[in-house]
This record gives structure tokens, C-alpha cells and sequence, in this order.
């Protein structure tokens, strides 16, 4: 069903899945051209954790998906921030609350107090700007242009960045130098899961398509209900 969160920025909406107590899982979103190609296949993985009795929910944070609130305007203190007041929001009804991030996602979770954190391919912010920067830079190459994302940082007068459809203001992607995800050496209650084609260290490893790096929005079914599954018994053992 369709909801809302207040935050101090105003009032987002978010989607809810499953049932109407205990524990609830809040997932985030990739930041920017990703969370298109892979919202299907979040909502696949939230349906999942429906189907093992585990509600959750999918919130539009300032300046994504279909928030008011445009996403030049965004910044990571405030996207944390809007996260942090979804998770109160189940929190104060005596839930237990757990983090699902996705990619750039897994960055947004940092300010919220949660029982449990669990990450799909997490990616710290001088990743997403090289990301950002490489798709930038491409757009760019038939022109023979130069683009750095931190040129002129800071200076109040600088237009937002158009990178593959997104306007982009430069203080977020100055931000983005400096966060980062949890990590197991921070946080004892966190799981992370990578595809098996990617040599960074994980909890575990899953076969499937890297769906982000698709031209197009797309879903792996088969994927998003191995991952519902390995959701729902962590989410469980961390309440044993």
C-alpha cells in the first residue's frame, strides 16, 4: 500500500509491504540513473519478504523517485536524514527496524538506528563519483571536454550537473568524497552480499545479473527471491 513519513524537510511517501507488525525491513534504493534499473527488482525482494511474513517498506527520499522535491536539491546529509526519520517511524510503534541497501543505497542507512543492516553490492561515495564521472566524462568526449566533478566545490553560484539525465549539484557530489557504508569492523550487526563476479570480500556470494549496469529497467525474479530469503533468515536471527 502507498503511505507517507514525515521528516523536516516535509512529507515524502513510500511504499509498504506485508504485514502491520513486527519486524520491517527499510530498503534504499541505488542513488540516481540505478534506482530506475532496479526498482522492479527491489519490489520483487520486498514481495518476497511479504510472502516469509516480514513487512517492509520502500520510501521516496527528498529528491528521488516520485518526490516533490527536485533532485538538484538533494544532498547525502539530508537523504540520511529522511532515512533516519522513516526508520522512526516504525521504531516508535515498538517494531524492530533493519536496513536493505542497494549499491549507492547502502550509504543512506549511516544516521538511523537499526537493529540489523543488510547490503547488496555496497558502494562507497568515491565509487559512485567515479561512476558518475566516467558516464559524465563520456557524454563529454565527442566535444573534446574536460569534466571534474569537485571543480569549484562550494561556490554558491554553480548551475546543477546534468549526468545521464539527473541534475546533480555540485555540493553533493563534493559530499560524496568523503561517505561511506558501514563495514563489518563497524558494525557487528551487518551482512553483506555481492554477486559472485565481484572480487570484494562478502558474507556471501550469489549468482546473477548486475541488473545497475543495464541500459534498461529490468528483474531477476529467480535472484530477487533467493535474496528475499536470505533477508528473512538474517532478520530472523538477529531477533533469536
Amino acid at each position: 500500500m502507498i503511505d507517507h513519513y514525515d521528516w523536516p524537510g516535509g512529507r515524502e511517501a513510500m511504499l509498504r509491504f506485508g504485514p502491520a507488525t513486527g519486524p520491517v525491513v527499510i530498503a534504499a534504493m541505488p542513488l540516481f540513473e540505478e534506482a530506475n534499473r532496479t526498482r522492479a527488482f527491489m519490489v520483487a525482494i520486498l514481495r518476497g519478504l511479504a510472502e516469509h511474513g516480514i513487512a517492509s517498506a520502500l520510501p521516496d527520499l527528498p529528491g528521488t523517485g516520485e518526490s516533490l522535491r527536485p533532485t538538484e536539491q538533494s544532498s547525502i546529509r539530508e537523504l540520511r536524514q529522511a532515512f533516519e526519520f522513516v526508520s522512526e517511524t516504525f521504531s516508535s510503534q515498538g517494531r524492530s527496524v533493519h536496513g536493505l541497501g542497494v549499491r549507492s543505497g547502502c550509504l543512506l542507512d549511516t544516521l538511523a538506528l537499526l537493529d540489523s543492516r543488510w547490503h547488496l553490492t555496497p558502494m562507497d561515495g568515491a565509487d559512485l563519483l567515479r561512476d558518475l564521472s566516467r558516464i559524465k566524462q563520456a557524454s563529454q568526449r565527442e566535444g573534446g571536454e574536460h569534466f571534474d566533478p569537485l571543480d569549484s566545490v562550494g561556490d554558491k553560484h554553480d548551475l546543477p550537473i546534468e549526468i545521464a539525465g539527473n541534475f546533480i549539484s555540485r555540493q553533493l557530489l563534493g559530499e560524496l568524497s568523503g561517505v561511506s557504508a558501514f563495514s563489518s569492523e563497524t558494525n557487528a550487526t551487518l551482512r553483506t552480499v555481492r554477486l559472485d563476479s565481484d572480487p570484494k570480500q562478502a558474507d556471501l556470494k550469489v549468482t546473477g545479473t548486475p541488473l545497475w549496469r543495464r541500459a534498461e529497467p529490468g528483474n531477476d525474479p529467480a535472484l530477487a527471491m533467493m535474496l528475499a530469503d536470505d533477508i528473512a533468515t538474517w532478520v530472523k536471527s538477529c531477533a533469536a
